[in-house]
């Protein structure tokens, strides 16, 4: 975004300081249960992982994909839309 001009220094550095300050944690994913999550909801890998995350984190999960949305909604994931 610097090379094209979108920002300035100043924003990216606002920016890298706004993400410093999420706090982050890191949670071992149960990819058994992804899986399953894959054959049940016949939806992507990584969408699975997404959702295992969410409910194994006890977590709402944030997306912009529908797929994605209703899928986790389809289970009991509460789902944060934008």
């Amino acid at each position: 975004m610097l090379k094209r001009n979108r920002i300035d220094i100043i924003q990216a550095q606002s920016c890298v300081n706004a993400y410093q300050a999420i706090p982050i944690k890191f949670y071992d994913i149960n990819l058994e249960q992804s899986l399953n999550l894959v054959a049940q909801l016949k939806i992507y890998a990584y969408d699975a992982y997404l959702i295992q995350c969410a409910k194994q984190s006890d977590s709402s999960l944030l997306t912009l994909d529908k797929g994605l949305c209703l899928a986790a909604k389809s289970i009991g994931i509460k789902v944060l839309e934008l």
